[in-house]
């Protein structure tokens, strides 16, 4: 096996088992919704150039979002990349998030009609609160990838 498919390190989540899945269809090309996860978040879901990392197993990353005001850092690496067909991420966010937890975000992409079905799971959360807050905010997010990745390019 390359050294380039297997995991360092994987996050251990057996003391953490809450997680949560949400599903979409979203109205784009597999291959958009892809890059959009691994090249553009700062397009549609961070502060626009926060972004920074590579789109390859075992790399880091980090990006923020500001929500009402507050700057919210989140910091990970990719785990797995299948090209348009799965990103698998450790996921690190602080109070109000995650609360410093590495948690693992998969997002599996299938054609679907005219674009592309999305599940996401996020596991390892702390306690039910930081997943409920998750649980509610993923389908909000996915709406605005697919909001904001569908305007015509300047």
């Amino acid at each position: 096996m390359e050294s380039q498919n297997v995991v360092i390190c994987p996050p251990e989540l057996t003391s953490r088992p809450l997680g949560l899945k949400v599903e979409k269809r979203i109205a784009l090309p597999v291959a958009k919704v892809f890059k959009a996860w691994t090249q553009q978040i700062d397009l549609w879901f961070a502060s626009p150039g926060s972004f920074l990392g590579k789109p390859e197993p075992n790399t880091p990353f980090y990006f923020e979002t500001s929500f009402e005001g507050i700057r919210h850092p989140h910091y990970g690496r990719f785990l797995t990349i299948q090209e348009d067909e799965r990103i698998e991420l450790a996921w690190v966010t602080g109070e109000g998030g995650t609360e410093g937890a590495e948690t693992v975000v998969t997002v599996s992409l299938a054609a679907h009609e005219n674009g592309t079905f999305v599940s996401l799971t996020h596991a390892g959360f702390l306690n039910e609160a930081s997943r409920n807050k998750h649980q509610e905010a993923w389908p909000v997010i996915l709406d605005q990838l697919e909001e904001r990745m569908s305007r015509p390019v300047d």
